[in-house]
C-alpha cells in the first residue's frame, strides 16, 4: 500500500459563477493522507440537485464547483493506513466524503445526518480546502466514504445507484418496508422514481406508479415493470384506490398538495417526501389523524445501507435505465434535464471524455 505525500493537480468541468456553464478547470487535489484511497474516475451521474447547486438555487454555492456526486471509478492508489480496498479495485463515492464522527447519527452510521456532513462538492474539507466533485479526472476521499461497486456490475449502471438508488433502499430499509407483498407507491416517474419501481419490485412489493398525466403509462408498465399506473386527475380511479398503500414514495421536486395521496394510504400507511421543495406543503390534519399516517422525510443513505443496496441491485439484477454521455456534452445534458428530457439519468462517461 502507498501513502501519497505529494499534491497533484487533475481537469474537471467546473461551474465558474450561477450561470451554471460547465468548462474545464485544473485544481489541485488535497494532500493524499494515510487514510484516503486515489480514485481514478470512470462514470459519474447527473442527479437534478447538481443543477440547483450550480445555479446556485439554494444561495449556498460556492465557485469555481465540479459537481458530480454519483462517482464510480478505479482505485489507483490507497493510504498506508487503508484497510478496506486495494489498488485496481472498482469503488463508489456518494453524497459525502467527511462527517464529525462523533455525534448520534455519526454513532449510529447514519452519518448523512450529520450537522457537520462535508459535501462531495460544493463543501470545505477539514483541511481548509474546497471540496469537488465526479465531473473530473480524480478524487481523493477517506476510505469511510468509498464503497466497493459488486463484482460485474457495470460503472456507468452503479453510478445512478449512489444517489438515486440508495435514496429510495434507505427509507423502505429503514421504515421495515422490505419485505414482500406489500403495495406501494411511486409518486413522479423520473431519475429517483424509476430506481424506485425497480427496486420495490425487486423486493416482491406490488408497485402503483402515481402521475399527473398518463404520458409514462407505456414505459412504466411495460419498461419499468409497475404493476399499475394512476392518473391523479383521475377521481374515480383515485377512489377505488383510497386506503390501498403501505407506503408512498414521493419524488416530486415542487409544490403539490398532499391530501389526494395521503387518501391513497393505509391505516398506519407512510408518505415519505424526497423531492427538494422550498414552499411549504399544506394538508388537513384529519387525513393523518384517521389513519394514523405518517408523513415523513428521507435523505439519501448512510455507506452501510449505500452498500448493502449496491449488493442488493447485483443479486437481483436491478439497473438503472440511462442515457450515457460525454464531458463535452454536460452543459445540453443540464439543459435537457431541467426539461425533464431524459429516460432516466445520464451518466457521464468521465473516462473516455477528453478533459481540457
Amino acid at each position: 500500500m502507498v501513502s501519497v505525500e505529494v499534491e497533484r493537480t487533475t481537469t474537471g468541468w467546473a461551474a465558474k459563477d450561477p450561470s451554471g456553464i460547465l468548462s474545464p478547470y485544473t485544481y489541485t487535489l488535497r494532500n493524499t493522507g494515510p487514510e484516503d484511497v486515489y480514485v481514478k474516475v470512470i462514470s459519474c451521474g447527473i442527479c437534478h440537485s447538481d443543477i440547483h447547486q450550480v445555479k446556485n438555487d439554494l444561495g449556498m454555492s460556492n465557485y469555481p464547483m465540479v459537481p458530480g456526486h454519483e462517482v464510480v471509478g478505479e482505485v489507483v492508489e490507497v493510504g498506508s493506513d487503508v484497510t478496506k480496498f486495494r489498488s485496481g479495485e472498482v469503488v463508489g463515492v456518494g453524497c459525502l466524503v467527511g462527517c464529525c464522527g462523533n455525534c448520534h447519527p455519526c454513532k449510529s452510521e447514519i452519518e448523512q445526518y450529520c450537522n457537520k456532513k462535508i459535501w462531495s462538492y460544493n463543501d470545505v474539507y477539514t483541511d481548509g480546502n474546497p471540496t469537488q466533485g465526479g465531473f473530473a479526472g480524480a478524487m481523493v476521499v477517506n476510505q469511510k466514504f468509498v464503497v466497493k461497486i459488486p463484482d460485474g456490475m457495470a460503472p456507468e449502471q452503479a453510478a445512478p445507484l449512489l444517489c438515486a438508488g440508495v435514496t429510495v433502499y434507505s427509507p423502505l430499509h429503514h421504515f421495515g418496508l422490505k419485505q414482500s407483498g406489500l403495495r406501494g407507491g411511486i409518486l413522479g416517474l423520473g431519475g429517483v422514481g424509476h430506481m424506485g419501481v425497480k427496486i420495490a419490485k425487486a423486493m416482491g412489493h406490488h408497485v402503483t406508479v402515481v402521475s399527473s398525466s398518463d404520458k409514462k403509462k407505456v414505459e412504466a408498465l411495460e419498461d419499468l415493470g409497475a404493476d399499475e399506473y394512476l392518473v391523479s386527475s383521475d377521481s374515480s380511479r383515485m377512489q377505488e384506490l383510497v386506503d390501498s398503500l403501505d407506503y408512498i414514495i414521493d419524488t416530486i421536486p415542487v409544490f403539490h398538495p398532499l391530501e389526494p395521496y395521503l387518501s391513497l394510504l393505509k391505516v398506519d400507511g407512510k408518505l415519505i417526501l424526497m423531492g427538494v421543495i422550498n414552499t411549504p406543503l399544506q394538508f388537513v390534519t384529519p387525513m393523518v389523524m384517521l389513519g394514523r399516517k405518517m408523513i415523513t422525510g428521507s435523505f439519501v443513505g448512510s455507506i452501510k445501507e449505500t452498500q448493502e443496496m449496491l449488493e442488493f441491485c447485483k443479486e437481483k439484477g436491478v439497473t438503472s435505465t440511462i442515457e450515457v454521455v460525454k464531458l463535452d456534452y454536460i452543459n445540453t445534458a443540464f439543459e435537457r434535464l431541467e426539461r425533464n428530457d431524459v429516460r432516466y439519468r445520464f451518466v457521464v462517461d468521465v473516462a473516455g471524455s477528453k478533459l481540457d
